[in-house]
C-alpha cells in the first residue's frame, strides 16, 4: 500500500466512507462541529437526509471549501431533490415515470429527458454531486416491500431503456449517477433494512433478466453502482455486498465495470450478525462504504484489520485510486446556466405535474367508459396509511368520506360514519370510491395493507352501486379488488397524484398511463 504513517493511512481509509448528514440538524452547533471534525479527518463524503434548500446549499459549500479533497455529496433523490430537500421539486416515482412515458413517442422521450435534466440541475444547484439513482431493479415480486414502485417496470428491457436515458442525461450534467441495487433487488419479499433477503435464482436466470439493466448502464457510462444486501446462494453464501464472486468476478470482470462500487447503507439489519463488515466489503471489491452507523468506529476497525492483515492493502489502494479518479469529475465548477431561478423552479413543477397526470392508469373497466361520480352521491373510503387520510384532493371534493383507520379505532362495525350523513347503513345507492394509500419506505416491511382492510373494502364493494378502487402506491394491490367496476393505478401517495386522479374522475383528463408491471 502506497501510504506512509498512521495519519496518512487513516485519511486514506476515511476517503472510502460516506457518512450520514441530517439536514435538519445543521442549525445545531454541536452537530456542525461533529460534521466539521469528520471533514478534517478526511471523510470521503456525506449522504444527505432532509433539510431546507436555503440552509443546505450554503452548508455544503462551506464543507467543500474546508475539505482537502472534493467531497462526495450523495442523496437518495429517486423522486427528485424534493424527496429529501424542502424547497426543491418532487417528481413522480420511477414506476409512475414508466407509466407516463411511451418510449415509442419522441415527444414522450423528450419529456422524460427534460425531467431528468431538471433533477440534475436542482442537484447541481444545491451541491449534490452523487445522486443515488436510478433504481435498476426489475420488480418481479408483487409482495416486494422495498422496491415496488421505486422500479421502472417488471420488464428488464424497459428498465434498461429507462435507465440508460436517465444515466446518459445525468452524466452529461457532470454528476455521478448510481445504478442500484446490484445484482438485482426486484424479486424479494424481504426488506433488507430489516433482514437479509434470499433470492433463489441461478446466475443464468439472473443474467437473463436482473443483470440486463446493469449491463446496459455500464455501456451508458454509469459512474457508480450500488451493491445490494441480498443473498444469492447459487452464486455465493455471502451477501452480495460482501461477495468477491459477485462484486469482483461478476461485476468487475464479467460485466467489465471499472467505476465506483458502493455498498448499500451499512446500518441496515441485513448485515447485523456479521463481523468486520466494512473490511469484508472492501476485500470483496467495494470502493465506498455507505452510511455506516459510526464513521469513526468504522475507520478504526479498518485500520485494525489492516494491521492484522485481514484487510487487503491492494484492495484499499485500488479503491482509493478509484475514489480520486471519480472526484476529478466533480472538481469542475457548476456551469452558471444551471443555477436556478424562480422561473426555472416553476417550470420544473409544471413538468412534474404533467408527468404525474400522464401516469394515471385505468387498469380495468370491463370495457365500459369511466363514470363521472356525483360528489353528493359518492362515498369516498380511505384505506392504508392513515397520515394521508382526509388531506387529499378527493377528501376535499366528495361530500361523504370515511377512514377505515378511524373506524377501526372507534370499533365501529354497525355502519359507515360519513362526514355529512352521520352513520350510513345502506350504501347500495351510492357510488363508491376507494382510495388506498401505501408508501414504499425503509423499515416498513410491506408494500400492502392489512387483510382486515382488504376484507372491509371487498364487503363495501359488494353492497355499493358503481365503484372504483384507486391505488396511490403499489399497483399490485388492485388485484385484490376485481369486483370493482374500475381499477386505477396512481403509483404514489402524493398531492400531485391526488390532484391528477380527481381531474380524471371529473372527466377533465384522459387516463393516459400504461401499467408497467403485470398484476397477479
Amino acid at each position: 500500500m502506497q501510504t506512509t504513517g498512521f495519519f496518512i493511512q487513516h485519511k486514506t481509509l476515511y476517503q472510502l466512507i460516506i457518512n450520514r448528514l441530517d439536514g435538519h440538524s445543521i442549525s445545531c452547533a454541536s452537530y456542525r462541529r461533529l460534521i466539521f471534525d469528520l471533514v478534517q479527518k478526511g471523510i470521503g463524503g456525506f449522504i444527505i437526509f432532509g433539510g431546507v434548500k436555503e440552509e443546505i446549499k450554503p452548508f455544503i459549500k462551506e464543507l467543500q471549501e474546508m475539505s482537502e479533497q472534493r467531497l462526495f455529496i450523495a442523496s437518495d433523490i429517486e423522486r427528485g431533490v424534493g424527496q429529501q430537500i424542502e424547497g426543491a421539486t418532487h417528481f413522480p416515482c420511477q414506476m409512475a415515470m414508466a407509466a407516463a412515458i411511451n418510449m415509442e413517442l419522441p415527444e414522450d422521450i423528450a419529456l422524460y429527458k427534460a425531467a431528468i435534466t431538471a433533477i440534475s440541475e436542482e442537484s447541481a444547484d444545491i451541491g449534490i454531486n452523487m445522486p443515488l439513482t436510478p433504481v435498476l431493479d426489475v420488480n418481479r415480486n408483487p409482495s416486494n416491500p422495498i422496491i415496488c414502485t421505486r422500479a421502472f417496470s417488471g420488464d428488464h428491457f424497459a428498465v434498461a431503456l429507462f435507465g440508460r436515458i436517465y444515466i446518459e442525461t445525468m452524466e452529461a450534467a457532470g454528476l455521478i449517477s448510481c445504478a442500484k441495487h446490484f445484482p438485482g433487488h426486484g424479486d424479494t419479499e424481504t426488506d433488507s433494512h430489516i433482514a437479509l433477503p434470499v433470492i433463489a435464482k441461478t446466475e443464468g436466470q439472473l443474467g437473463e433478466s436482473d443483470f440486463v439493466p446493469f449491463a446496459e448502464a455500464i455501456k451508458a457510462g454509469v459512474s457508480s453502482i450500488m451493491a445490494a444486501h441480498i443473498a444469492i446462494p447459487a452464486i455465493d453464501a455471502l451477501p452480495a455486498s460482501l461477495s468477491k464472486k459477485i462484486l469482483t468476478d461478476l461485476l468487475r470482470n464479467q460485466l467489465s465495470f471499472d467505476g465506483l462500487i458502493l455498498t448499500d447503507a451499512l446500518n441496515m439489519d441485513a448485515l447485523k450478525d456479521i463481523d468486520d463488515v466494512a473490511a469484508r466489503s472492501l476485500n470483496a471489491g467495494a470502493d465506498i462504504l455507505l452510511h455506516p452507523a459510526n464513521a469513526e468506529e468504522t475507520a478504526r476497525n479498518l485500520f485494525e484489520c489492516l494491521s492484522r492483515g485481514t484487510l487487503d492493502e491492494h484492495s484499499v489502494a485500488a479503491s482509493y485510486q478509484r475514489v480520486l479518479k471519480a472526484k476529478q469529475k466533480i472538481l469542475r465548477p457548476i456551469n452558471p446556466s444551471v443555477l436556478l431561478n424562480p422561473d426555472s423552479m416553476e417550470k420544473h413543477l409544471t413538468l412534474s405535474n404533467r408527468i404525474t397526470e400522464k401516469s394515471i392508469t385505468l387498469v380495468t373497466g370491463g370495457g365500459k367508459s369511466p363514470f363521472i361520480p356525483e360528489p353528493s352521491n359518492t362515498l369516498l373510503v380511505e384505506a392504508g396509511e392513515a397520515k394521508f387520510h382526509g388531506s387529499s384532493s378527493l377528501a376535499q371534493y366528495f361530500t361523504n368520506h370515511m377512514s377505515l383507520y378511524e373506524e377501526a379505532a372507534k370499533g365501529n362495525t354497525g355502519g359507515i360514519t360519513s362526514g355529512s350523513r352521520g352513520v350510513i347503513r345502506d350504501i347500495s345507492g351510492l357510488t363508491l370510491i376507494v382510495a388506498i394509500y401505501t408508501n414504499i419506505s425503509a423499515w416498513r416491511g410491506s408494500s400492502g395493507i392489512p387483510q382486515k382492510e382488504i376484507d372491509t373494502i371487498r364487503a363495501l364493494l359488494s353492497k355499493s352501486g358503481q365503484s372504483a378502487v384507486i391505488s396511490f402506491g403499489s399497483p399490485y394491490l388492485l388485484s385484490q379488488f376485481k369486483e370493482a367496476d374500475f381499477l386505477i393505478a396512481a403509483y404514489e401517495a402524493s398531492r400531485q397524484a391526488s390532484n391528477a386522479v380527481l381531474k380524471c374522475l371529473k372527466g377533465q383528463l384522459k387516463y393516459e398511463g400504461r401499467l408497467p408491471v403485470e398484476l397477479p
